[in-house]
């Protein structure tokens, strides 16, 4: 005899506000010591759908001011931008939750299937789509030589966005970003993650895994490469030389496959291994290919946050823990890699009607052993090393306006033939430094509109303030940028 088979529907979303709220006031009563034991019950709290248990005290309380990632996640969850982001893409508490429990509560109601004891389908009854269109406007403050200053990009960039639940513990962020500087249309960020709720010490235990594309894609403060300040910059404008591996340089080319835990809505940790996955080039990989990983580059984090009245605090590490990479072809010698780094963030609330000071920091240190540039002519020595630091803070006084200033500072080893004399983009003494600072006005016409005036000056430029580049007279503060970008996402 077959398995009786029931159908179900989530509750409607005027009942799922009143839920949230509800609870969410119920939860804000209880004692700030709130670790002590969470209790099960028959209460989906996450997904919504009233049929399985509550995360944690955290994260309900988190749903009164709860605020969703992109406008795919704002319609799967019925709530505002808001409620993900203090003003996009900086995460709240809820943000940050929303996250890590992979993308997958929903307000809406789904087409749900299964029995008693398996969910065998959860689907939305809209697809997870959102998009994403930047404009801009650059000026440098001296033309770079031989050309047009002014730069107008319609668009800067335009991404289309596939996020949201795929399975009821299983969710996805997927970015495809076309890029006016190249012309190009590909694969951009992407994040699977399931995520499931245990106990360990009478505790809330949150453990996940994730798949995604870029090293620190997957974190969730705007302290990391990945997500950190500023959070659009121009495609036109001059750039420091020097970088460390985790800043950007692995984007999109390797695989990282990761578990992670957040225990009490304390203590977070990760550990995830990185494997080649370039896009564009030969399959599989051969003597042509660049920058190729030998074996896998394993990467850690480490986080411990607390939420105080009106304070939030977090401060924490992560890094690669030893990275060999072949500079060309997938034999032979290779350049290693060890990049730690130190993060803060706090958040504070300056007024009861929802103003935000955020502070952030982020110190990287990367040694370098580059055995197989070296061996190449390409290096002036075997070791070397690379240190960034950045700080900035931003002043939310509501939903509408928003004002950050940043400070910023690239140094490491000079190295005549790795930061060789090149018009504009060179150093004339081999020296990696630059350091400047950056502010910008912000203002919100709406959640999911921008428009923003960016400023950045640089005090110095690959090594020097006057005649940096060993070509020309060019200045650092030449570099100096005005970036006008208006931001909308829908």
């Amino acid at each position: 005899m077959a398995r009786h088979r029931k159908r179900h529907a989530s509750r409607s979303g005027s009942a799922f506000r009143r839920i949230c709220t509800a609870v969410a006031a119920a939860v804000l009563c209880w004692p700030a010591a709130a670790s002590a034991t969470v209790a099960r019950t028959t209460v989906r709290g996450f997904h919504f759908d009233m049929t399985a248990s509550v995360p944690s005290r955290a994260l309900l309380s988190a749903l009164a001011k709860s605020r969703a990632a992109i406008p795919s996640f704002s319609r799967q969850t019925g709530l505002a931008c808001d409620a993900c982001h203090h003003q996009f893409p900086q995460l709240t508490p809820f943000g940050r939750l929303f996250k890590l429990n992979g993308y997958t509560m929903t307000g809406l109601k789904t087409i749900n299937d299964g029995d008693s004891v398996r969910t065998t389908l959860k689907l939305s009854p809209i697809p997870p789509v959102a998009a994403m269109v930047v404009t801009s406007l650059t000026h440098v403050g001296t033309a770079l030589p031989g050309t047009q200053n002014n730069s107008a990009m319609f668009p800067e960039q335009a991404s289309l966005f596939l996020g949201g639940q795929v399975t009821p513990d299983l969710g996805a962020f997927i970015q495809f970003t076309y890029a006016a500087a190249d012309g190009s249309f590909g694969i951009d960020n992407v994040d699977f993650r399931y995520a499931k709720h245990t106990s360990w010490m009478e505790k809330d235990l949150l453990l996940g895994l994730t798949l995604h594309n870029n090293p620190t894609v997957q974190d969730v403060w705007n302290t990391v490469p990945a997500w950190g300040y500023p959070f659009m910059s121009p495609s036109a404008a001059p750039s420091p030389a020097a970088s460390t591996l985790i800043d950007g340089n692995l984007g999109q080319q390797v695989l990282g496959l990761g578990g992670y835990a957040l225990w009490d809505n304390l203590i977070y940790t990760e550990f995830t291994a990185y494997r080649s996955a370039q896009q564009g080039g030969s399959v599989p990989l051969d003597s042509m290919s660049q920058n190729v990983i030998k074996g896998v580059i394993p990467y850690a984090r480490i986080a411990v946050q607390h939420a105080f009245p009106s304070t939030y605090v977090m401060v924490g590490g992560f890094g690669l823990l030893g990275a060999h990479v072949y500079p060309t072809g997938v034999t032979g010698a290779t350049d290693s890699y060890t990049t730690l780094g130190l993060d803060a963030q706090v958040e504070r609330k300056v007024d009861e009607t929802g103003g935000m000071l955020i502070g952030r920091t982020s110190f990287i240190h990367e040694k370098q052993s580059l055995d197989a540039t070296f061996a190449a002519a390409e290096a002036q020595g075997s070791s070397s090393s690379l240190q960034t630091f950045r700080a900035n803070v931003s002043y939310l006084p509501n939903l509408y306006v928003g004002a950050t200033l940043g400070y910023f500072n690239t140094s490491g080893t000079t190295d005549s033939l790795r930061y060789a004399p090149a018009l504009v983009t060179g150093s004339g003494n081999g020296s990696p430094n630059s350091n400047g600072f950056m502010g910008e006005l912000s203002l919100n016409a709406w959640q999911n509109t921008r428009v923003s005036l960016q400023y950045t000056a640089f005090r110095r430029f690959n090594g020097g303030t006057d005649g940096y580049d060993g070509t020309s007279s060019r200045r650092a503060s030449d570099n100096n940028t005005i970036f006008l970008y208006t931001w909308v996402v829908f």
